[in-house]
């Protein structure tokens, strides 16, 4: 990330960040919306947070299928990443937010996540001292919903990463970081394993294109996603398709956080009943096996490894 040099307003206003306890200056729309991306105050009862299912540490998701909310409630899907979402044409797994600003707000009225009405966090954030400043300081105008939004995902915007092993090796930054296996396994991405035909673009997410990948039965697995948006028979059981940077830091997968490991992930790719039978309304384009080798799925997961940025150094099986 490019560092950038702000002049800091004449009263220094100090937040206490939840997540390590160290004191930060709010100076600019990126630390107001970090200050609030950590801070409880957002929810109901002041106890959840975006980073209590957003965490730092797995690339800002969650590592359990799905997330605890308000009142220990759990949510029905899995907490995406938050980052690299500043390309994005939709957001959540249905592509119910069409702006980042929209998505923001989302989790903070969800009551399973947050349970708070936007209206009354604003109440709150104009009653607290420390954010209204802020709010005033940085906008000059007391905290309202659209800012609100602006500020949490002028945040999430910072979230963009592009130096892993995979990018450093296409730009030849450093090409020793790239291993043999994942050289074979990106070649894979791009041919035999059709990754590439839903998983294109400088994030891998495709253009946001919904796919039903065959995980809807409609009995044990019967989320049936971006049908419930579009109201479309052709989407019924279609999510939309994920990034793939930091993927490693991200487990479990999928839109119900079902498979452990990116392992079990490619495996359901090569063969898609082998995990559920009975699947409806599946994409065409996994009518038929892949019929991957044990070395050529391992080359898939290190290709998938090594694009994790450079500030996670945690290994995936």
């Amino acid at each position: 990330m490019k560092s950038s040099h702000f002049l800091i307003p004449s009263f220094l206003l100090i937040i206490s960040c939840n997540e390590t306890k160290t004191e930060k200056i709010i100076a600019t729309e990126a630390d107001l919306g970090e200050a609030l991306y950590f801070d409880p105050i957002l929810s109901r009862d002041s106890t959840v947070s975006c980073a209590s299912c957003h965490k730092r540490e797995f690339a800002f998701a969650d590592n359990t299928p799905v997330s605890v909310g308000i009142y220990h409630q759990k949510g029905t899907r899995n907490t995406p990443s938050s980052m690299n979402q500043s390309n994005r044409n939709a957001y959540f797994w249905d592509g119910r937010a069409e702006t980042l600003e929209e998505q923001a707000l989302g989790p903070i009225e969800n009551p399973v996540e947050m349970d708070l009405p936007i209206s009354l966090a604003i109440r709150r954030l104009i009653r607290n001292e420390k954010y209204k400043n802020a709010f005033v300081s940085i906008y000059k105008q007391q905290p309202s919903a659209k800012l609100l939004a602006q500020a949490l995902s002028g945040f999430e915007k910072t979230l963009e990463t592009n130096n892993s092993p995979f990018d450093k090796y296409m730009d030849e930054r450093d090409t020793t970081l790239f291993s043999e296996s994942a050289k074979r396994g990106l070649d894979l991405f791009n041919g035999k394993a059709k990754c590439f035909d839903c998983h294109f673009g400088v994030d891998f997410s495709g253009n946001d294109h919904y796919k039903n990948i065959g995980l809807y039965n409609g009995k044990e697995l019967n989320d049936k996603g971006r049908y419930e948006i579009s109201k479309d028979p052709k989407d019924l059981g279609a999510f939309k398709t994920p990034g793939l940077r930091n993927i490693a830091q991200t487990a479990p997968y999928m839109h119900n956080g079902m498979f452990k490991t990116l392992t079990q992930v490619i495996e359901h790719y090569d063969q898609p009943d082998k995990f559920v039978k009975g699947a409806i309304n599946l994409d065409t384009s996994m009518s038929k096996p892949l019929n991957l080798s044990q070395k050529e799925k391992g080359d898939l997961v290190n290709f998938m490894i090594s694009l994790s940025d450079e500030r996670f150094n945690k290994k995936n099986k």
